[in-house]
Formats: structure tokens, sequence, C-alpha cells
């Protein structure tokens, strides 16, 4: 507002140096026409006449027709007739004071301000002269107007085009529009106006000449042609109107919301004759102010409450027609108070409706074009990470193929699967496992660099497509940097949990596109949660595999549920009297149609799958079963089962041994439970609750491939272990390497310290069994003294002769042997004494 106070205020010093400069001119010419006056002889004619015309110059002035300029009235009256007339009538000095007092006498019954006073008085006396001067040239001028018609349009062209001249500036000066405008608009009427009035002089001196009484019919006529001429305005002012109104509609109908505003905005000035519009919407997200004139915007942003002059303003509210909603308000506004016409209010009326519908459309397009920027978004990124998804990955990696084919760099794609991640969802809820997945993609979109592109592809599993790489090497550098980024624990509701991740790298141009690549990657990032490595590159070797192991997965629904799954039963034997004391069950999958198929391609799919518990029931009623057709045979071998980790999250667990122990007839201590140790095992609390209700039930625990996991002595210091399985690796080597030796010692020494029985697993040879036997070990499992058999084989075994169950001769003779206390009492192996014996104490 104070910008335009200041335009303001320098409009009026302009106004009043303009009509000041004209003031000055009239005064000189009314001055120097009093003084002439003065000195010519004064007669009562010349009064009367000079009063008469006087009073023809006011009521000349007051037939107006006013048209309106923004907030600036233009008055077109008879003026210039009248000062025709009276030049010729009356001496050149006469004439001039005549047209000043006539003028003066006007404006003060109008009423009108000083300066606007003054202005016309300067204008009528300046041009009064300057047609009295004209006229001056010609004899005889006021006894035979006619005969100098050519003097008399000559003066009243110089009349006419002073009156413009005088007037126009003055006019756009104080509008703030162009002169030039100013000009044109309406010049053919003006014109023609002018044209009229000049005729209707020039009859008036005529008749005054030879008929003066037919002087009563020239009010007739001017008030005709008056009437004519306003008409005229009215109806171009009416037809521009609607033209206007029509352009503005049209300009309006658009899409785009600063668009229609800027429009709207512009246009109802013009259409309005506004000195400044204002458009203020209301609708939720897009609420603004926009302020211009018909020539520019001079604001656009949040609204204001700056105060509104009802005198200078005219307002009107933005309403839908069907639902009655108020949208926000358009304004008028005026330098100095306006009436709108009728015609005019109807017309605002109007073109706010339009403007209303144009502002919802807008709205309403704005909001749709939102909704398919946001659809379109999120088609291409993951919703809970705000990642690119599996879409956006495959056109940027189709690109950046197409970009790198056939020249330099190279173009790699990373597919990251986070470890063990479904134990957070079961233990700690989806909630938690969103806020991992979360905190996990920040820290790979913060490692990965500008050039990578990181995203989720579903579930735990991401992908890093890597662009313009100068060598293959560096996309398994790029991967290790990523998972380096995941050691920090990620904080879940003030709860600290280690994240750990797998990543395969397949590197490109390939020619199968896309989808080869992420197949490659995929296969890559299985490979290294196979081998326990963080990343692994894709191999072609190892493609086969993969792909057997996808169509193996599809299969296990129904092999599950036509319990196409068997056990195999490999004995655990003490390793001084070659004698089992237990046999673990070992699961195969005898397909109907392949065959035997491998365990390493459906274990870990199971486990991966909803069928882990259906699984394991399947497993736990086959094992215990052979357990009880051999302890109807004589031998209290206990059974030992391998489970998953991943039980150990299901409560049910207990509840599922306890049942198939019942529906077998046999105590807990029949059954042992080998955990192969993992992250699961020694964190989650829910774990220790399901460990601490087997123990209760007499199952004794395992574990099994000890010191290849996650944390071995975490996992012994929380899970109440019987026994301890040395992963046959170590024994494999540990008679040429002393590094696998020293494992193998250890293994022995801890277990004989926390009193656990230590079972060597892959026992091959002879000299394996005897060097074990010798750090310390008591008890074996491998080839050497049996494969894994069915149940059949098992029964057929113990039933081959009366005799303990041998499946290797004795290291020593039984009477050089002192028996030591076991570390567990499982059953005898001999059918007929049916008591429970000793194992592993022997030595030497």
């Amino acid at each position: 507002m104070t910008g335009q106070t200041a335009s303001s205020q320098q409009t009026d010093q302009q106004l009043r140096l303009l009509v000041g400069l004209v003031a000055c001119v009239a005064g000189l010419t009314l001055v120097t026409a009093v003084v002439v006056a003065t000195r010519m002889p004064v007669t009562f004619d010349l009064v009367m006449r000079a009063s008469a015309l006087a009073v023809l110059v006011v009521l000349a002035s007051l037939a107006q027709v006013y048209v309106r300029i923004r907030s600036t009235h233009q008055a077109v009256h008879w003026a210039d007739a009248a000062l025709l007339i009276a030049a010729v009538l009356l001496p050149a000095p006469w004439a001039v004071i005549c047209a000043a007092v006539g003028t003066a006498a006007e404006k003060a019954v109008t009423r009108l301000t000083p300066i606007k006073s003054v202005f016309a008085v300067a204008k009528q006396t300046i041009t009064c002269g300057l047609a009295a001067l004209i006229l001056t040239t010609g004899d005889g001028m006021a006894e035979n107007p006619l005969a100098h018609l050519d003097l008399l349009a000559l003066a009243y062209a110089a009349v006419f085009l002073a009156d413009e001249l005088l007037v126009i500036p003055v006019i756009a000066i104080a509008t703030r529009t162009s002169a030039r405008d100013r000009f044109l608009a309406d010049l053919d009427l003006r014109l023609g106006a002018g044209i009229v009035r000049f005729a209707v002089a020039v009859l008036a001196l005529a008749v005054l000449a030879r008929e003066p009484q037919l002087l009563i019919a020239i009010p007739a006529i001017v008030l005709s042609l008056q009437l004519t001429y306003r008409g005229k305005l009215r109806a171009r002012a009416e037809r521009m109107a609607w033209q206007q109104l029509a352009e503005a509609t049209d300009a309006m109908n658009v899409v785009q919301m600063e668009t229609v505003l800027h429009n709207a905005v512009r246009n109802g000035a013009r259409l309005f004759a506004a000195d400044r519009v204002e458009v203020e919407v209301w609708l939720d997200g897009a609420q603004q102010l926009v302020r211009g004139t018909h020539s520019a915007i001079t604001y656009q942003g949040p609204i204001d409450q700056g105060a509104i002059d009802p005198k200078t303003t005219a307002v009107v509210s933005l309403v839908g027609d069907n639902d009655g909603e108020n949208v926000g308000e358009l304004r008028l506004c005026f330098l100095s108070p306006v009436a709108l016409s009728e015609r005019e209010q109807f017309t605002l009326r109007a073109f706010a409706g339009a403007l209303c519908t144009a502002i919802r459309n807008a709205t309403s397009y704005a909001q749709l074009e939102h909704l398919a920027g946001q659809h379109q978004h999120d088609a291409t990124h993951d919703l809970l990470t705000g990642l690119p998804n599996r879409r956006r990955l495959q056109l940027e990696t189709e690109d950046a193929l197409d970009r790198r084919r056939g020249g330099r760099g190279v173009t790699a794609l990373v597919v990251l699967d986070l470890n063990h991640f479904k134990d957070v969802n079961d233990a700690l809820g989806h909630a938690a496992g969103d806020q991992v997945l979360i905190a996990v993609a920040q820290r790979l979109s913060a490692a990965a660099g500008q050039e990578a592109l990181v995203t989720r592809l579903g579930g735990d599993e991401f992908a890093v497509l890597l662009r313009n790489l100068p060598a293959p090497a560096l996309a398994l550098y790029q991967a290790e940097h990523l998972l380096s980024t995941l050691h920090e624990p990620v904080d879940v509701d003030g709860m600290p949990l280690v994240v750990s991740a797998s990543a395969g790298v397949a590197t490109g141009p390939s020619e199968s596109g896309f989808v080869e690549l992420l197949r490659r990657a995929d296969i890559a990032m299985y490979q290294a949660k196979r081998t326990g490595r963080s990343v692994a590159a894709y191999a072609p070797d190892n493609d086969t595999a993969d792909r057997a192991r996808l169509v193996v997965g599809g299969m296990l629904p129904r092999a599950v549920a036509e319990k196409e799954f068997i056990l195999q039963f490999q004995p655990i034997v003490d390793l001084a009297s070659g004698e089992p004391i237990s046999a673990e069950a070992l699961a195969r999958w005898q397909h109907p149609d392949k065959g035997m198929v491998d365990p390493r391609s459906f274990l870990g799919s199971i486990e991966r799958s909803g069928l882990l518990t259906a699984f394991t029931d399947a497993v736990l009623d086959q094992a215990l079963a052979g357990a009880a057709r051999w302890r109807e045979l004589g031998c209290r071998w206990p059974v030992a089962v391998n489970i998953s980790p991943r039980s150990l999250l299901d409560r049910r667990l207990p509840a599922l041994v306890t049942r198939r122990l019942d529906d077998h007839g046999l105590p807990g201590d029949a059954l042992v439970l080998e955990l192969t140790e993992s992250h699961t095992v020694s964190q989650l609390d829910i774990v220790d609750k399901v460990l601490a209700e087997l123990a209760e039930l007499g199952c004794m625990i395992a574990l099994d491939d000890f010191g290849t996991g996650y944390s071995s002595l975490s996992v012994l210091s929380r899970v109440p272990a019987k026994e301890l399985k040395i992963d046959r690796s170590f024994v494999t080597q540990m008679e040429n390497t002393p590094s696998a030796a020293a494992v193998v010692r250890s293994h022995l020494e801890l277990g004989r310290h926390l009193d656990l029985l230590v079972v060597a697993e892959g026992v091959e040879r002879d000299s394996q069994r005897r060097m074990l036997w010798d750090l310390g070990c008591t008890a074996g499992q491998g080839h050497l003294f049996a494969k894994p058999m069915p149940i059949e084989e098992v029964v057929a075994l113990i039933s081959a002769d009366d005799g303990p169950v041998r499946l290797a001769e004795p290291l020593h003779d039984p009477a050089a042997v002192v028996r030591m206390p076991a570390k567990r009492t499982p059953g005898r192996t001999a059918r007929s004494s049916g008591t429970t014996g000793t194992t592993g104490g022997e030595r030497v």
C-alpha cells in the first residue's frame, strides 16, 4: 500500500503541474481580454448579448454526457458550439470573458472539486480565445456568418483540437492510462458529435442572422441530438462491455490457477475501468491474493489483512451456483468513490460467476494433476521407504544398458537381502520391521552416492544400480561398502538391533536386459548366503543349481501336503567302544518324478516359506516314531532332530513337541534338539522362553556346527545345551592343519569345563577317530561308522544278533579300560538288559 500511496502522490503532483500551466495560460488570456475590453466602448446591446451568450455557455455546458474512465468521469457537452457562437457574435475580448464567466457559473452549479473547476474554466477560456482570434480575420462575420463558413470550420476545428490536446493528457494522468489509448477511445463518436455540434452552431448563427424567432426550435434540436449521442455512447459501451466480458471469460477458460487469476485481474481492470483489481482465493491448498492493473500484476502471495474502503472498493463474493461454496472475493478498487451503473453491476456479477467457475475448475485440475503425479510417483516408488521400486529400477537399468552398450564403462546391479529379517517381524512385530527397513533405506541411499540408484524390490530385499563404473571389480567394492553401513545397530524403540545382509553382484551390459541382470544378481546373492560370505559375484557355474532351487521351491507345498519327506538315521557312536549312543534323524525328499532331492536345495526354501511349522511337525513325528521302534527292541537311544532357529520364535513349538512325544509314548529325554547357532538364538528373549519350556519337558539341546556361526560363547551362556557338535570342516582338516586341531582341542576343553558331551561330525577315517580320542573326544558321527539309513535298516541292524550293536571295533580291550563318569546317560545298546548305561568315559 505504501507504493500505491507514493504513486497517487506522484499523480497528484503531475496533475497540479499540468493544470497550473493551463491556468497560467488561461489567466494571461483572460487578463489580456479584460484589458482590451475596458478600452472598447460598452453599449447596452453589447452587455445584453454578452449576458445572453454567457447563459448559453452555462446551458450548453450543463447538457452533458458522462463517460467514466476508472474513477474519473469525462464530460461530453455542447460548450464548444456555444463558444463558437459567442466568438462570432461578440468582440474577441468579450467572447473570452463570456466563456470564462459562463464556465465558472456552470462549475459553481455542478460543485466540482477546485482543481477540476479551475481546469474547466481555463480550458474554455483558452479554446474560446483561440476561436475568437481566428474569426477576427474575417470581416462582417456577425452580420453574415454563412459567408465565412470556411473560417467558421477552421475556428471550430481549432476549438475541438485544443480541447482534445488539453483534456486527454489530464485524463491520462488522472487515470494512469496511456494518452494514446485515451485519444483513440471513441474517437469516431467524438468526431461525429463534433461535426453535429458544429452544424448546430452554424444553423443557430444562420437563424439569428435571418429569422431570430426560429431559435425556439434550437433547444429541441440540441436535446434530440444530445439524447441520440447519449444512446449511441451507451449502446457502444454495452456492446464493448459484453464483447470484453466474453473475451475475459474465454481468457479464464484455462486449467492453470495462476493464469486464471492473472487474466481475471488484467481483464477485470480493463472491463470495469478499475484502478486496481484484487482476487482473493480461500480454497484449501490454493489460498492466495493476486493484485494488479490492466497492464501488470503487482502482487501475488499470501492473503494480507489490509483494510478495505467500502466507498472506493466494489466487493463481490465468488460463490458457486450449485453448492453455494464461497471460494473467495473479487474486488474492484478505485482511487475515489465510484457508483457502478446497473449494467456494470450485472456485468460484474456475470464476471464473478465465470471467475468462480474458473477457479474451481483450476483447483480441480490441480488436484487431479497432483493425484496423477502422486500416482505416477507411487507407481515407481516404494510407499514405506520412499525409494524407487522395481518398475523404476527396470526403466533406469534398461536406459543405462542402452547408453553403455558398445561404449565404455560398466553397469552393475547389486541385490541385497537382510539376514534373518523375518525373526524381527515375528519377535517384535511388523512396525519394528518397518523401522528397520526405513533405517536401512536411509543408510544405503546416503552411502550409494548420486550416480547410483537405490531401490526396494520388496520385503527385505533392496537393489542398487551402479552406473558408469570404470571396472567390474569396483562393483564388488561398492557392494561391500554398502554392507559396511549396516554394521552400526539400528535403534528400534530404544532397542539396538544388529542388521546384516548378503549381497549379490551382476555386471552388464547384458543382451537379455534388466530381467537377466536381476536374475543373475539374485542368484549371486543366494550364493553369498549359502557360502556364508557377505558379497558374491555372479558365477555361471552356480546358475543351474539356482534355477533348480527355484523349481524345487515351487514344489514344496505339495511335497509337505503329500508327505514326500522321509527320514534317514545316522548313528552317533562311542569312539572307544564303537557302540551307538544315539541317532540323528536327517530329512530326505523322495520326489515321485525326480527321485531323491538334494537337501541343500530345499531346506533353505522351507525356512523362508510359511511351511516351516508343518515340516518340523512331520520330521518330529517320523523321528519319534523311529525312536519308539528301536526302544521296543530294547535300545534306549535318544533321537536327534535338527530344528531351524526360526522355529524357536514360535511359542507353539513346546506344545508341538509335547504332543508328538505323547503320541509315541516317549519321555522328553528321548529327544535331542540340534540347533545351528545364529543371532536369533543369541539375542531374542522369546527364544529363552521357548528353550526353557523345552528343557522342562526333559528334551536335551545340542549345538550343531559349533564355531561356524555368529556368537558361539554368547549362545552357550544363554542356551541350556547338553551337547556340543564339532563341525565336520574342523574334523576333516585337523590332521593336516594345526589351526583346525587347535579349534577341536578348544571345543573339547570348553565341553569338559561346561560338562557337555562333545560329538565330532564327519569322522571318515580310523586315524581321525584315534586322534579325536587322543584329544579327549568320546563321541563321533560319520561314514566310518555308518551312513544315514532308513528306519528299516536300523531295525535290521539291531535285530541282527543278540549282543550289543557295534559299528566299529573297540579301540582297546575292555579289560584295559577305566570307566569315567558319563556326560549324559542315554540308553545302553544291549537289548537284553534294558537298563540305562553310561557312555564316553572310557580311557586307557
